[in-house]
């Protein structure tokens, strides 16, 4: 990327406020970057556990596959997933905030004993699976904005401060070579009238 800049005292100003503000604002992209790649393992972590426990659950259940075949499935279903979002290194993240599940009533004496039981595990597991997306989805949208962190921790310090270092020097010689061109030649012009008032 090639920075654009004229040779004058204006545009030399003008890189050199873009300069201090892109040193300034490297070590606190840097620490955004170093929080994000913490938030990212540690939401990694919570997805994997999450898919561990619900696995568990799930070989838990096995002993049950049979009995619920006889299992209405239109006794429950999810009504609504309400969800609560926070601020991690300004980053908006989902959190669960609750489940809302819709029940049918069912005839308790003519129904087997074990429905209710079931009811609470489907409920768990529904709840363990939201929980695990919601994991992922925080893990990618943490990652996401990693890359996007280290990329201008990478630009900042590899293409821009290099850059208008390079262009603040440029333009610092042209102005003192342009400062030693017009102090030369009025030691010429200086030197030309001294010698002609000697005559």
């Amino acid at each position: 990327m090639a920075i654009k800049f004229q040779y004058n005292k204006t545009s030399l100003n003008d890189l050199d406020k873009k300069l201090k503000a892109r040193t300034r604002a490297l070590p606190t992209i840097k620490s955004k970057e170093s929080a994000l790649r913490l938030e990212v393992k540690r939401a990694k972590a919570d997805a994997e556990a999450k898919d561990r426990e619900l696995d568990g659950k799930l070989r838990q259940m096995d002993g049950f596959a049979r009995l619920f075949t006889e299992f209405r499935p239109d006794l429950i279903r999810v009504k609504d997933v309400r969800l609560e979002y926070y601020k991690i290194a300004g980053v908006k993240i989902p959190r669960l905030a609750g489940i809302d599940f819709e029940e049918k009533s069912y005839p308790l004496f003519g129904a087997p004993l074990w429905y209710a039981d079931g009811l609470d595990l489907l409920k768990d597991l529904v709840r363990i699976g939201i929980e695990s997306e919601i994991f992922s989805c925080k893990m990618q949208l943490l990652d996401t904005a990693r890359k996007k962190t280290t990329q201008k921790v990478n630009l900042y310090e590899k293409v821009q401060i290099p850059g208008y270092n390079e262009a603040i020097r440029k333009i610092r010689r042209f102005i003192e070579d342009e400062e030693n061109l017009a102090k030369s030649a009025q030691k010429i012009v200086k030197n030309r009238h001294a010698q002609e008032e000697d005559l």
